[in-house]
């Protein structure tokens, strides 16, 4: 449905205040109705716009797909080069320190909650997962065909290594409320892929 300013405005309110509760209560633990409190609106305009709560967790997940590491800054940005592999692995330990004020709803957290619910919700993260693959695989690709990784890398296993990296480093990292998991899991994936330079 196509949606005036005003119209836009309130759904990102609602996604907002969902994430926000989702952050701190978990999908489980948050109701529509916690939601509708929290965005300040009544239960009419939330079901305006999602007409269930498994349509507004979808719609938390496609939005946290599209979230940035770094606010502010592009999605992945070009991971084309070892610096900026380096440089993005430096900013998804960042993002993991204490008090970084993003909260705790990401994919990973959100895969480890819904896996195994329903076959939407878990295409939804599967779509979201393999969008960022492709991303990693673009810029390993512009690696490969400029000579900076092995003619023989295999860019799907990279790409796979550094998701798996991020997303179990990240789920860890909230979990122990340190860096340390993020920073390990990104150092292990980062040396696998420097095994396959020249």
């Amino acid at each position: 449905m196509a949606l005036t300013r005003k119209g836009q405005a309130t759904r990102e309110r609602i996604l907002d205040a969902a994430t926000e509760l989702i952050a701190r209560q978990g999908v489980a633990g948050t109701s529509t109705e916690d939601v509708r409190k929290a965005a300040g609106i009544g239960g009419s305009q939330l079901y305006h716009y999602f007409d269930s709560k498994q349509a507004l967790i979808r719609a938390v997940i496609t939005r946290q797909a599209e979230a940035p590491l770094v606010p502010g800054q592009p999605l992945m940005g070009a991971l084309d080069s070892f610096d900026a592999l380096q440089a993005w692995a430096d900013a998804a330990v960042e993002s993991q320190k204490p008090g970084r004020g993003r909260g705790d709803c990401t994919l990973a957290s959100l895969a480890g909650e819904l896996g195994p619910t329903d076959d939407e919700t878990r295409q939804d993260l599967c779509n979201a997962f393999e969008r960022w693959q492709s991303l990693l695989n673009d810029g390993l690709r512009a690696m490969r065909e400029r000579g900076d990784l092995r003619p023989d890398a295999d860019l799907d296993d990279l790409a796979m290594a550094l998701l798996t990296a991020l997303q179990g480093g990240t789920l860890l990292s909230q979990t122990l409320r340190t860096t340390q998991p993020m920073r390990a899991s990104m150092n292990a994936a980062l040396a696998y892929i420097h095994s396959f330079a020249p």
